[in-house]
């Protein structure tokens, strides 16, 4: 049963797990979080960096790519923490407000992508599908709106999370299955009734999570009617090249978070490896790649990269 929020002194604390079966490559394990780090860290602040340096940037689509890279460093930094605690310090122990809000940072910047995500494909929608109002509907101070909204969406989304598990009784071993804190891994340790905490948390992935997904898939099916209707096979393939970058971030944000939800809810049979092997991917693969994707595939980021990098210009 459900009780009255506790003081945080009566709260316990969490203790966090590293990679069961895996305790003998921490060392592994650390330098693959450390690359994965670094490239997420790294390739997004330059990111950051070239959208505000180059003029011919700032546009609505590179305003779009900017707030996705600050999401990324965002993640990044909600996970760092603990996971730097856990393999270089070997400090296992949370406090649970500690590990509340580590929680809703994680599942905010979570929920902001998939919002992001959402504006950069109607930003796509309506560059090909209505380009010649393009500039008057996709103004700067549209940008601004829609960036906001996806932040105070994603705010009021999370925002009832750690008040609904503080309302909790935890009467067992606090254990997580990874070396952060999340959702649902925290969902199966209250002893008291998680009806409320269950329907609510598959609300806000319904209405979040699958309404984004359905409107992307609208506005792709809408971008290729248009783009079928185009006579030249060349104009085609060079229309469509324009949605590539974001077609593959929408993929990697997607997938894995579907596989992280089934995993959670109908796979608790599974080995605890196939659990941690996928909130890894859902964490820290789009972060990690969506810099170097957008790096390859837009011209002017590339060339500045280059010349960053490697003093060449290409």
């Amino acid at each position: 049963m459900g009780g009255k929020p506790h003081n945080s002194s009566d709260l316990p604390p969490f203790t966090l797990s590293g990679f069961p079966g895996l305790e003998t490559s921490q060392h592994w394990m650390f330098l693959l979080f450390g690359i994965l780090y670094i490239v997420s860290i790294v390739g997004n602040a330059l990111i950051l960096f070239i959208i505000k340096e180059v003029q011919s940037l700032h546009k609505p689509m590179y305003y779009f790519l900017s707030l996705l890279s600050v999401n990324d460093l965002g993640v990044s930094f909600s996970t760092l923490p603990t996971v730097l605690a856990t393999f270089c310090f070997h400090l296992r122990e949370i406090g649970f407000d500690s590990c509340m809000a580590q929680m809703f940072f994680i599942h905010l910047f979570s929920f902001m992508e998939s919002g992001v995500l959402l504006v950069m494909s109607f930003d796509r929608y309506v560059a090909i599908c209505n380009p010649l109002r393009y500039a008057t509907v996709l103004t700067d101070a549209c940008v601004v709106r829609l960036g906001i909204a996806v932040v105070i969406r994603g705010f009021c989304m999370v925002f009832p999370l750690p008040f609904l598990l503080k309302r909790l009784s935890f009467c067992k071993a606090n254990v997580l299955s990874h070396p952060y804190c999340l959702h649902p891994d925290l969902i199966h340790l209250p002893c008291g009734d998680i009806t409320i905490n269950n329907i609510f948390g598959q609300f806000i992935v319904i209405s979040n999570f699958g309404l984004d997904s359905a409107l992307i898939l609208l506005s792709y099916m809408l971008i290729l009617r248009s783009v079928l209707a185009i006579a030249s096979r060349e104009e085609r393939l060079k229309t469509l090249n324009t949605c590539v970058s974001h077609m593959c971030a929408v993929l990697m944000f997607f997938v894995p978070m579907v596989g992280v939800s089934m995993a959670a809810r109908y796979g608790r049979h599974a080995p605890q490896y196939v659990h941690t092997l996928m909130s890894l991917i859902y964490l820290f693969v789009p972060p990690m790649l969506n810099p170097v994707i957008y790096s390859i595939k837009t011209k002017e980021i590339r060339q500045r990269l280059c010349k960053i990098l490697l003093g060449t210009r290409f």
